[in-house]
């Protein structure tokens, strides 16, 4: 029978995650029987999880062949949804490939990215330019089932007015009702539709042997191509200032052929949409969001 850690010792990041809400802790206490189902159900010998996974338990694999692979095991959540439907459309195409899947346990067996290292480790311009290569690969034609940008968009105008509640008003309500304006324009007027990253920054890229580099971990949604510059435009490993943030977007736009105030509307959407941790607000975000709207 295949083998695995002797005892699960669940990542301090996805303790924190998770620890605090019932749904979160009752998928923690799973995770050692979902770990022992994946490794029969495939016939796996698996290592100490990856320390730095923010939202599924990742672990170094080899299958019975001796194949080296990572076994990936998702909270189940909204933005988890048919990632294994993105990678299939994707095919390796600058991404990990998809070897396979259980939808029941939430589980996926990818391809292992060796050595590995994250491209934020590198100069910030050599990895805008990864960046840059990589992006246009990923935006391929495509539809039902995955969830859209228009749906999302709706989603974020119902939640960004209760989250600015419920952390208690952290910044002035006209910032909120300009986005919240804003995103129902976006959403209805949106071009061709494609397969878009909306998480796409330095930690999601990793260093290969296919590849220089290749993505993970899409978090999919099907939307405009402008959209997909946000998660990238936002990345504070590429480098945290106004000048930085806006030549980020100028770059992508001009060398990608967008349309840059599209562009900069969806990143100030998103990342505002992004920026409410629960009671929390991450400053970063909110940094961003101004930056980009100073010229408004």
């Amino acid at each position: 029978m295949a083998g695995q850690v002797d005892r699960l010792l669940i990542p301090p990041r996805l303790q924190s995650q998770f620890g605090d809400e019932p749904n979160g802790r009752a998928w923690l206490e799973a995770l050692p029987r979902l770990l022992d189902r994946c490794v029969e159900r495939w016939q796996l010998r698996v290592e100490s999880p990856y320390p730095d996974g923010n939202a599924s338990l990742t672990l170094p694999a080899a299958r019975r062949d001796g194949s080296v692979i990572v076994l990936k095991i998702q909270f189940p959540h909204l933005e988890s949804t048919y990632e294994a439907k993105a990678l299939e459309l994707w095919n390796g195409d600058g991404t990990v490939r998809l070897l396979d899947h259980d939808e029941e346990l939430h589980a996926l067996l990818i391809e292992r990215c060796v050595p590995g290292t994250h491209l934020s480790e590198i100069d910030p311009d050599a990895a805008l330019a990864a960046m840059i290569e990589l992006l246009p690969r990923l935006l391929k034609p495509a539809g039902s089932p995955f969830r859209t940008l228009a749906e999302e968009a709706a989603r974020w105008i119902e939640h960004i007015p209760i989250e600015w509640h419920e952390a208690g008003r952290p910044f002035e309500k006209s910032l909120v009702d300009t986005v919240v304006t804003k995103l129902d324009e976006l959403a209805g007027t949106q071009g061709e539709q494609v397969l878009l990253h909306q998480d796409l920054h330095g930690d999601n890229v990793l260093r290969a042997g296919r590849e220089p580099w290749l993505v993970i971990d899409p978090k999919p949604l099907v939307g405009e191509r402008e959209f997909a510059v946000a998660p990238i435009v936002r990345s504070r490993e590429l480098g945290h200032s106004r000048s930085a943030v806006r030549g980020r977007l100028a770059r992508l736009t001009a060398e990608l052929g967008l349309d840059l105030e599209r562009a900069r509307w969806w990143t100030i959407t998103q990342t505002l949409a992004w920026a409410f941790d629960g009671p929390a607000v991450h400053q970063s975000h909110l940094d961003v969001v101004r930056w980009l709207l100073a010229d408004t």
